[in-house]
């Protein structure tokens, strides 16, 4: 299941706050972030315990166009977690969209 950056904008404006993680590389993080946790997707594998509590919760991944993220999706799928949802066209379609 995905999500738009419509969607995901509009829900954080409105005060949610599911938890984002960003899997591009630190670079990328720093040139442009959403305020999502970073977790490289190198990185995640490695980070399945610190994510234990999220498994049967929402959990939105993204990265710089949404090929990463859809892989960071099914790894988390297929390692328990429930919820998992990617942003369509990742950083480039929240920049397109939101400046």
């Amino acid at each position: 299941m995905n999500i738009t950056v419509i969607e995901l904008k509009s829900r954080l404006d409105a005060g949610e706050s599911p938890l984002v993680i960003d899997v591009r590389e630190p670079y990328e993080f720093e040139e442009y972030n959403i305020g999502a946790e970073l977790i490289s997707l190198g990185d995640l594998p490695n980070k399945l315990d610190d994510l234990e509590e999220y498994k049967d919760q929402e959990i939105i991944v993204h990265c710089r166009s949404g090929a990463r993220s859809a892989g960071a999706q099914q790894f988390l799928i297929k390692n328990g977690f429930s919820n998992v949802r990617n942003l369509e066209g990742g950083i480039l379609e929240w920049q397109r969209q939101f400046g």
